[in-house]
């Protein structure tokens, strides 16, 4: 049980150092993390809207969740529950080696470049996908080692992987992740690979359908060079073997920019070299193991090095533009990472004699991590915290929720981002189309730098020629050809072009109103009878295999509770 133990508590006290004032009361929102009170299950969050669905099946079991535990509570869950999962599996995966052994690959991987950087970008599925790749190898392996039959002996897959299956594949790259890493580790000729694949294809099959009926939207998705991994004081390859770099430089921890990135890579060179031997030798699946790392290195490095030709690429072949952040899947290389840093830990342990000197070494190998990214600390040194959605804002979306006219709503002004001061000024994706209980339209442009990446959504593409028109009438009139009903602004995030329409609810900050006329959605921006019919298959799979994930978690946890109970009464 200590094994066990020590490591989700150390695993749990980094997570809290991590995360700070983000654990207060208050959403954390911070670019593509936005979390709302009630997010509403639209058709959008279903992926049955006109735009390239990114956040499927992220919302929509967010949606779901949420009806149960409060947004605010499920997201600290999620964000400590992901950095804690995370160290946990990593001390589960090398459970054969010393305590210290395991302390430091705790360190190493929750005090990591990659989780700072995704925890500052927002993106909490990919956090989630890394915190399951180590419990997910293990699964391979016991489902690998699993006699095939109905009288199947020797060890079986575990009941948790499913659940911890799904929980890593709530985004697009995050199933690419999490799929890889569990077939790499676990397909067999010889081990039911049926049934793995068929597994992994419905975790993965709402965001898979939903993004072939949207083929011609992911086909225009350019953007490589703009999004491709980015140095920090290390050259972009270096960077990518401590699982550092991401194209938004604003979220770099100012650490990795000087001396400490070097000495971060020097320490993870030499844990890796004192180990590498060791673990070769006594890894069964080291084949599997070095193959995740050189795929998920590859993908991170080609983004940097041949942006252009990916560019070109991705217009023929629409599934290549989820690979334009290519850095995201440097998680493939945490398995790696993590068995050989472990082996060379104990290692250099056993050249020290004596218990004091092979413990103080411990000591500093475990907050070495810490101590070469210190600002990764307390909120990132300041850079996430907590936020309150203005009164406002609660009730434009309840007074959108009493109108009983079709149609859709804008939000205005037109850009993608904000950067309000009850949130302290912080970037983040704005949060408006979420707080509200219809489907809603706006501007997916992406203005990076100097560089406009032009969003998939073709009906944002006619909404924003409709804006362009010369007076609010006109606007009007044009907006409900689209099946849009309503119009949102938010009066404190900029100037928007005025819009005609009946004042619904005006707080001085917000202000809604409806069109005039009738909206109805031309049927150019709507699926076809066999593309929803997909879809719903697809949620309905899905649906399914979150029943069995349920049902497995409770099985588990009754397994728990008895195995003491059995334990006293022996």
């Amino acid at each position: 049980m200590r094994d066990r133990v020590v490591p989700s508590v150390w695993a749990g006290v980094l997570a809290v150092l991590m995360l700070g004032p983000a654990l207060g009361a208050g959403f954390v929102l911070s670019y593509d993390m936005v979390w709302v009170p009630d997010l509403a299950l639209t058709r959008d969050v279903l992926g049955l809207g006109s735009g390239l669905p990114r956040a499927v099946p992220s919302d929509a079991v967010t949606a779901v969740l949420d009806e149960v535990v409060p947004g605010i509570a499920l997201q600290k869950l999620v964000l400590v529950g992901a950095l804690v999962l995370a160290g946990a599996g990593a001390a589960e995966l090398v459970r054969e080696r010393s305590l210290a052994a395991r302390l430091v690959v705790v360190s190493l991987t929750v005090w990591s470049p990659y989780v700072a950087e995704r925890l500052w970008m927002g993106h909490w599925p990919m956090l989630l996908a890394y915190a399951a790749v180590p419990w997910l190898v293990l699964a391979g392996r016991r489902w690998a080692a699993t006699e095939p039959g109905p009288a199947a002996r020797g060890a079986r897959a575990p009941v948790w992987m499913l659940p911890i299956l799904l929980v890593g594949s709530l985004s697009a790259s995050a199933g690419i992740v999490s799929a890889a890493v569990l077939l790499a580790s676990g397909l067999r000729r010889d081990r039911r690979p049926v049934l793995l694949l068929t597994v992994v294809a419905v975790v993965n099959a709402p965001w898979v359908v939903a993004g072939l009926t949207h083929a011609g939207e992911a086909a225009s998705a350019t953007g490589f060079e703009v999004f491709a991994l980015r140095g920090d004081a290390l050259p972009v390859p270096l960077a990518a073997l401590t699982l550092g770099g991401i194209w938004n430089t604003s979220v770099i921890p100012a650490s990795r920019e000087g001396w400490q990135a070097w000495a971060a890579l020097a320490l993870l060179v030499a844990l890796v070299g004192a180990g590498l031997r060791r673990w070769w030798v006594g890894d069964s699946q080291r084949i599997a193991i070095l193959g995740l790392w050189v795929a998920g290195m590859a993908i991170a490095i080609l983004g940097w090095a041949a942006p252009q030709t990916l560019d070109g690429l991705a217009q023929n072949i629409p599934g290549l533009a989820l690979m334009r952040d290519s850095s995201r899947l440097l998680p493939l290389c945490l398995p790696l990472l993590v068995l050989t840093v472990a082996a060379g830990v104990d290692a250099l342990r056993e050249r020290l004699r004596g218990t004091a000197p092979r413990w103080a070494a411990a000591v500093v190998l475990a907050l070495a991590p810490i101590a070469v990214l210190p600002d990764a600390a307390w909120g990132l040194a300041g850079g996430i915290g907590t936020a309150d959605y203005p009164t406002s804002w609660h009730q434009a979306g309840a007074a959108l929720e009493a109108e009983a006219a079709p149609g859709d709503v804008l939000v205005l002004p037109w850009s993608a981002y904000r950067a309000p001061a009850w949130n302290g000024r912080r970037p983040v994706l704005d949060p408006l189309p979420r707080m509200l209980p219809r489907a809603s339209v706006t501007n997916g442009d992406l203005v990076i730098g100097d560089t406009e990446i032009a969003g998939e959504d073709p009906r944002a593409a006619a909404a924003a020629e409709a804006l362009a028109a010369p007076d609010p009438s006109t606007r009007a009139a044009e907006l409900s050809r689209l099946g849009i009903g309503y119009v949102i602004t938010d009066r404190t995030a900029g100037e928007a072009p005025p819009v005609a329409g009946e004042t619904v609810h005006d707080s001085g900050d917000l202000l809604l109103q409806r069109l005039p006329g009738e909206a109805t959605r031309p049927t150019a921006y709507t699926i076809g009878p066999v593309r929803l019919t997909a879809v719903v298959l697809a949620w309905v799979a899905y649906g399914l295999a979150w029943l069995g994930a349920t049902t497995s978690t409770v099985l588990l946890l009754i397994s728990i509770v008895r195995r003491p109970a059995a334990k006293v009464r022996g």
